[in-house]
């Protein structure tokens, strides 16, 4: 997994800059498991606090999206979030540099809704 944080979102109204990452991410989903180690086919099934390879979702406190928001970042308003896609292998600079170019784009994405973790 990889925890991911800007100055922006450790501050006053961060959790917008948070989901809008997020939304950037949803949007490039494939191209991100392509970059993020051998093997997610395997492990990234839906089943046992790991989300679909084949969709992409995030949640509050929820070991089963792609991505997850901590309960204290959302109590906050401002933290950090943790991409739960990359595997143990990933080389960390490639997923680093490839979280950062995309979330740093300056595009429109669509909202993605939150996944209920009942439905995880």
């Amino acid at each position: 997994h990889t925890n991911v944080s800007t100055k922006a979102m450790r501050e006053e109204g961060g959790l917008d800059i948070i989901k809008t990452a997020i939304y950037k991410l949803g949007a490039k989903h494939s191209e991100h498991i392509a970059m993020y180690g051998t093997g997610n086919e395997l492990r990234l099934t839906g089943k046992h606090e790991t989300a679909s390879i084949d969709q992409f979702s995030f949640g509050v406190a929820n070991r089963g999206a792609s991505v997850r928001i901590g309960r204290d970042t959302e109590a906050e308003g401002k933290g950090y979030f943790e991409d739960r896609r990359p595997s143990s292998n990933c080389d960390p600079y490639i997923v680093s540099g490839k979280i950062m170019s995309t979330i740093m784009e300056d595009v429109e994405v669509p909202e993605i809704a939150p996944l209920n973790k009942e439905e995880a």
